[in-house]
């Protein structure tokens, strides 16, 4: 399952979460909506990718470590083999192929599968008129700017402020303790910019893998600061290009590590830089998931994930509104939203994957016959 989805996941971190809600609490039923919001929660608290680490929560409760282990490689693989060819093609011919037919395609029907899942979801999240207000204070949030890791605080702070004033003894059942992780990797301090050896390569991606959160924004600032200004090994415009193509192809938006990766080193400065962006997120899910059904457990630490719940899927709809402006751009992407939102809310276990890649061909055949 998550080799298919890393093939076909198109879209952006929002885009394979809802195609994640839709494979395994839709059509498999591997988890309930609430436990799926939780470690949807706890993927967003921790830096990393955050559908890369709801991918390795959903591995684990489902085989273990080894199902992290799985579930993670299988993911991340298929998005990083696509990325490394076009980074091959970008080498060898100067360019990049052109992917603006699928594009066209493929945006407005992975708008249509966000809103199917954000409906579902946000039946589950929203408990209470309470948490609805939640909702509404983290929107207004969202829409004057402030960073998403604010956002997520503010909601389980309401969230806990609420429940702490409804409990008539609150000393009493406030048993529950926080732990803080923090993940350096100081051996990046010896990283020079004489050259882009595979050990700096790997260290310098692992440390940005280690502290972004946020958007593919917040990663392309990091990469900036790093590869171009710090260190001079790429121009502007290679990094652009990079991100350009872990955002058109599928499966997680890191993967443009990939790209650039290779083109400071060949193959093996890939291999180095996807294994150290992505290395953090496997051991940040590793030692954060035990604490989830503890957290859940309590009372109090509940109320403050519900909270979280809630300010996670604003953020969602918020990221959701700004995709659909840039997606939906004439009669043709409008009337491919409509009609696969129409199909999913209608019949609700239809496979997205089907509708993403049929939209892409139709995309693909607009533009070769234009």
């Amino acid at each position: 399952m998550f080799l298919k989805l890393g093939t076909t996941a198109f879209g952006g971190p929002t885009a394979h979460i809802a195609m994640l809600e839709h494979e395994v609490v839709e059509r498999r039923g591997w988890l309930p909506p609430g436990e799926f919001l939780d470690h949807f929660a706890a993927s967003n608290l921790i830096p990393g990718p955050t559908s890369t680490e709801l991918v390795l929560h959903i591995g684990r409760l489902r085989g273990g470590w080894a199902g992290l282990l799985v579930a993670g490689s299988c993911f991340i693989l298929p998005a990083a083999v696509m990325v490394g060819i076009l980074a091959w093609a970008y080498v060898r011919f100067g360019e990049l192929p052109a992917v603006a037919g699928l594009l066209y395609g493929v945006k407005p029907v992975v708008i249509a599968v966000i809103l199917q899942a954000l409906w579902k979801l946000g039946r589950s999240a929203i408990k209470s008129w309470w948490l609805g207000m939640v909702g509404v204070i983290a929107l207004g949030l969202s829409v004057v700017g402030v960073s998403p890791l604010l956002v997520l605080a503010a909601g389980g702070i309401l969230a806990l402020a609420v429940a702490v004033r409804r409990l008539r003894n609150p000393a009493s059942r406030f048993a529950w303790g926080a732990a803080d992780y923090v993940v350096s990797f100081t051996a990046t301090a010896g990283v020079t910019g004489v050259s882009a050896g595979l050990w700096p390569i790997f260290f310098i991606f692992a440390k940005i893998g280690a502290m972004v959160f946020g958007s593919g924004y917040v990663l392309l600032a990091f990469l900036r600061a790093d590869l171009v200004e710090r260190h001079a090994w790429l121009t502007q415009q290679q990094l652009l290009d990079a991100v350009a193509v872990g955002q058109v192809t599928p499966g997680p938006v890191f993967t443009t590590a990939t790209f650039l990766g290779y083109l400071l080193h060949g193959t093996s400065g890939a291999v180095a830089a996807t294994l150290g962006i992505f290395l953090p997120a496997f051991i940040l899910v590793a030692v954060s998931a035990p604490l989830i059904p503890k957290i859940r457990a309590s009372r109090m630490a509940g109320a403050a994930l519900d909270g979280i719940n809630v300010a996670s899927l604003v953020l969602m709809t918020f990221v959701t509104w700004q995709l659909a402006r840039a997606a939906i751009v004439d009669r043709g992407t409008l009337a491919l939203a409509i009609i696969s939102a129409g199909l999913l809310f209608r019949f609700p276990r239809i496979n997205s994957v089907w509708l993403v890649a049929g939209a892409g061909l139709l995309g693909a055949f607009r533009y070769a016959s234009a």
